[in-house]
């Protein structure tokens, strides 16, 4: 039986090595630029909504595996779902990482995400994963988008 544990280490080297959505695309609506001031991992994340629903997220990034494969899995996730449901994954991804590895993640919602669960354990390596998540939050208020108020909800 394969141990959990590597499973989840290898998809966030997989997403690492092989980022989807990579690179800065148009159109978007909104630019954000984070850094990770403790590490001095950095991401620009751009936003493009249509309608009630988000229809692109491209990034640019630097920094280390953890950073980067949580932008590659976050934009697998939200990329094509209402923003009622971009909300609920970030609560929910935000939930898992604050629980520092004591919380059984919802597989089905949250998809490769479960691979950060072991990281929560870690929590210099918290904000780490969740850098892109908060651009993401950021983005979305700037662009107005009422759903980002409830993200922290």
């Amino acid at each position: 039986m394969n141990d959990p544990t590597s499973i989840y280490q290898q998809i966030i080297l997989d997403h690492y090595r092989e980022k989807h959505h990579a690179g800065l695309r148009e159109p978007y609506n909104t630019e954000v630029h984070h850094v990770n001031p403790s590490c001095g991992d950095e991401v620009t994340l751009r936003v493009a909504l249509y309608g009630d629903r988000v229809s692109d997220v491209s990034y640019d990034a630097l920094g280390c595996s953890i950073s980067q494969a949580s932008e590659s899995i976050m934009t697998d996730l939200i990329i094509g779902r209402s923003l009622a449901e971009t909300a609920m994954l970030y609560r929910e991804f935000k939930k898992m990482m604050e629980s520092a590895g004591r919380l059984t993640p919802n597989e089905d919602l949250l998809q490769d995400a479960i691979a950060f669960n072991g990281v929560a354990q870690f929590p210099g390596r918290v904000k780490c994963a969740m850098l892109g998540w908060a651009a993401l939050r950021d983005a979305l208020l700037r662009a107005g988008v009422s759903e980002a108020v409830s993200m922290e909800g």
